[in-house]
């Protein structure tokens, strides 16, 4: 196989795998787990859909923001889940 086409399907696989298609055993083994984040930490995206980027949490602690964290660690952290993050923020409205 030539340098060329290994380039070509290396850059083709990472491609699927920043999309999504493919999950990483790491990814596996992580989960989302809200209202720990530190300002500027988050690791993307929130539940109030004001911002989708990593890094753009505005408050240590925000409900509606994630960071990865290794899976069944969350609770140690004092975090939530999705839906307690989202039954959180409906509660401080």
């Amino acid at each position: 196989m030539s340098t060329t086409t290994r380039l070509i399907l290396s850059s083709a696989l990472a491609s699927v795998m920043a999309a999504g298609l493919v999950a990483p055993a790491a990814a596996q083994s992580k989960e989302k787990c809200y209202g720990i984040a530190k300002a500027g930490q988050n690791d993307c995206g929130n539940l109030s859909g004001t911002h989708s980027c990593a890094g753009q949490s505005k408050v240590d602690n925000a409900p509606d923001e994630w960071k990865y964290v290794a899976k069944g660690s969350c609770k140690d952290l004092k975090g939530m889940t999705a839906d307690e993050a989202k039954a959180a923020m409906t509660m401080k409205k």
